[in-house]
């Protein structure tokens, strides 16, 4: 099916396991991609939607549990919504992030099971696999522990050792015991189903033989597998945590039900599904998810990293065939796995970057802009924090930052901050224009082809364009020797800024949504959900001037600011310390008097984007942000000096007390005051949630 036949777009990124919190090796494979990619399609007007959500399921999380002497339930209630506060505060733009111990996928996933089992599409196997005989259950292969038949080590797990990375299975540990007891396991009898992939292979290896355009990271992995022959796959475990095989499938089939649930392989793919149902519902029509998954104009895009490849090309895909009615994945475009500072990423040992330590230190902008820079499309990349201060500095502020505050200064000092007039355009003039004006359609491409890295440095050639154009024209002489040829030059490079604003806005969202405030300019399509319906302009609109002369400009402010040795070094120095989720053992603040409901509803707290922050002079512990409530702009002073870069606050989403009486501070009004929560060892973190600026939060 050619790309202009599809009516709309269904986008997923993996699952991430609600057993810790997320790192930039989980943004770089799945999620940055795949918000970029949204991002675009929605500038472009298209049907677009993204759903996600937490993988609360499987045996990692029971063992994570079984470390702290705590339950399943537990663990995803921690990590569920750190999980999703961190990509809110990241700016990822899921239509809807969904949880897999919701009831919807209960539902859904024992809707699959019941289908395929009615089929006669599953077999069943009675073998004899690992039982603790003091816990009374069946091991997972995460539940085993023993020497690694390889390598000799002797902390192996019964899937993987950690030590040589060989996969394994239960049987071939040597000296195997239970992490639930430490007892020797026994061999016992149990029934499973089981999904017959040979059986398919015949049919997935002309749907895959469609798809030459699939990468060929993807295309090598699933040709291996083809080569080695498709075997049939275990879907049910016996363990205490999964959605319940369905007790009428299990009571037709002869097996007992109890302690039986459906494999975390299986039932996570289906999470897109009721991710997406959930989304249906909150739409106010319930039956609008079959047309982006059982109408064959959709188009069904997996974004993943490269070790879920085989469940996204071949297992869910012949789970979808044999349902019936389902669509099938169009495009599967995995990324390879990203290393820090040349080695592997590693959560056990303290060696990842948390995605919620790293925004208390930086703007989100940031991290998006040097990660979709080297993101590891064909091959395993690197992240440096060395990297990631040049690419801030050198290229987001030196080069777009430094363009768009030359142009607007320009226009502020020189044309009483308004566009001027374009009369009698040079040849350098018109060549900038044109030049501009193929720039939304070569980005596009790269885009729909999913080369991100190619698309991000052809946005940044926009703003090398801009600042060529600027010193090829000098403005600073022909403001005083021909006013009109610098009236060209300052109108030529603010639509360049214009067309900016529209163009990094995948990759860097809150800066371009600073950028159009400063510009005024109005009227862009949103590229999140639900955006703005009355909007005139879309990606390919950038490339025409979309400002007229007279137009009258916002205030000015710098885009960024640079980031500061000192601050690498010490992102450089935690990074060798402890995993970022250990609680620490100091006590808890002690409660406040209680208050009735009536003082507390005199608080009136909304929501707010903090447009600027920069320090108050001769204070250590001020900054001065300025916050939209989206009713009106206000000044708020904040004494987070000693917690907060102040450049790592622009753009972040806010709670503030709005109700709070003015007061001065060295000088400067204060109106409102932003909430904030402080752990247990004195840090703050920003309190935020969702909800557009100036929304009621209660």
């Amino acid at each position: 099916m050619r790309e202009k036949e599809f009516k709309r777009i269904l986008v997923t990124s993996a699952l991430p396991y609600a057993n810790g919190p997320i790192h930039i090796g989980h943004l770089a494979g799945a999620y940055l991609p795949a918000d970029l990619y949204c991002r675009y399609q929605r500038l472009m007007g298209r049907d677009v939607v993204y759903v996600c959500g937490s993988d609360e399921y499987g045996v990692a999380i029971v063992v994570r549990a079984l470390g702290e002497g705590t339950k399943p339930q537990a663990i995803i209630d921690r990590y569920h919504p750190l999980i999703k506060r961190s990509f809110a505060a990241f700016g990822m733009s899921f239509d809807h992030y969904g949880r897999t111990s919701s009831p919807v996928h209960t539902d859904t996933s024992q809707d699959f099971f019941r289908r395929l089992a009615s089929r006669n599409i599953f077999v069943l196997k009675t073998d004899a696999q690992l039982y603790d005989p003091a816990a009374g259950v069946f091991l997972a292969d995460r539940f085993v522990k023993g020497t690694c038949p390889l390598c000799g080590y002797e902390e192996a797990y019964g899937d993987q050792c950690e030590h040589c990375g060989t996969s394994l299975s239960p049987s071939e540990i040597i000296n195997p015991r239970s992490m639930l007891s430490d007892a020797v396991p026994e061999r016992k009898e149990t029934t499973h189903w089981y999904l017959p992939l040979g059986d398919w292979q015949a049919r997935l290896e002309a749907y895959v033989a469609a798809h030459p355009e699939w990468k060929p990271n993807v295309l090598g992995q699933i040709g291996a597998w083809f080569n080695d022959g498709l075997r049939d796959r275990a879907i049910t475990r016996d363990v205490p945590w999964g959605v319940p095989v369905p007790p009428d499938v299990a009571e037709a089939a002869g097996v007992e039900a109890h302690g039986k649930v459906i494999y975390v392989w299986f039932d996570a793919p289906i999470g897109y599904i009721s991710a997406t149902r959930e989304w249906a519902a909150r739409q106010g029509d319930p039956s609008l998810w079959e047309r982006y998954w059982k109408d064959s104009a959709s188009k069904l895009i997996h974004f993943i990293g490269k070790d879920n490849i085989v469940f996204h090309t071949l297992m869910f895909p012949t789970m979808l065939m044999g349902y019936g009615d389902y669509v099938v994945p169009s495009e599967v475009p995995a990324n390879e796995f990203l290393t820090i500072e040349g080695k592997k990423l590693s959560t056990s040992r303290g060696w990842a970057i948390w995605l919620h330590e790293y925004l208390e230190a930086f703007p989100p902008d940031f991290l998006r802009y040097a990660l979709a820079a080297t993101l590891p499309e064909s091959k395993d990349a690197d992240f440096s924090w060395k990297e990631f201060q040049a690419r801030v500095n050198s290229e987001l502020a030196d080069i777009l930052g430094n363009f768009v505050n030359r142009a607007l200064t320009f226009a502020e000092k020189e044309f009483g901050n308004t566009v001027p007039p374009l009369g009698s355009p040079s040849v350098r003039d018109r060549d900038a224009l044109d030049r501009l004006a193929a720039f939304p359609a070569r980005i596009g491409a790269a885009y729909e082809r999913f080369r991100f890295r190619e698309a991000v440095g052809m946005a940044m050639d926009v703003a090398r364009l801009g600042n060529k154009y600027f010193n090829d024209c000098q403005p600073w002489k022909t403001r005083k020797s021909d006013r009109q040829a610098c009236a060209n030059t300052i109108h030529v490079a603010l639509q360049i800024c214009a067309a900016l604003s529209v163009l990094v806005e995948p990759v860097v969202p809150f800066t371009a949504r600073k950028l159009r405030a400063m510009l005024r300019l109005e009227g862009v399509r949103s590229s999140m959900p639900a955006g703005h319906a009355d909007a005139w302009i879309e990606w390919n609109d950038a490339g025409s001037a979309l400002l007229k002369a007279g137009h009258a400009l916002g205030r000015r402010s710098l885009l960024f600011t640079k980031v500061e040795d000192a601050a690498i070094e010490a992102q450089i120095a935690q990074l060798s310390g402890q995993p970022g989720d250990v609680v620490s053992a100091l006590p808890y603040a002690d409660p406040k008097n209680t208050v009735d409901y009536d003082t507390f509803a005199q608080l009136d707290l909304r929501m707010g984007t903090v447009l600027s922050a920069e320090h108050v002079k001769k204070s250590k512990k001020l900054l001065r942000l300025e916050v939209d409530l989206g009713y009106e702009k206000r000044q708020v002073l904040a004494g987070v000096a000693q917690h907060f870069e102040a450049a790592s606050l622009v753009g972040r989403r806010v709670v503030a007390v709005a109700n709070l009486a003015p007061r001065k501070m060295r000088g400067l009004l204060s109106q409102g005051m932003l909430l904030m929560a402080e752990d247990r060892e004195g840090r703050l973190s920003i309190v935020t949630a969702d909800g557009e600026d100036g929304s009621v939060v209660r």
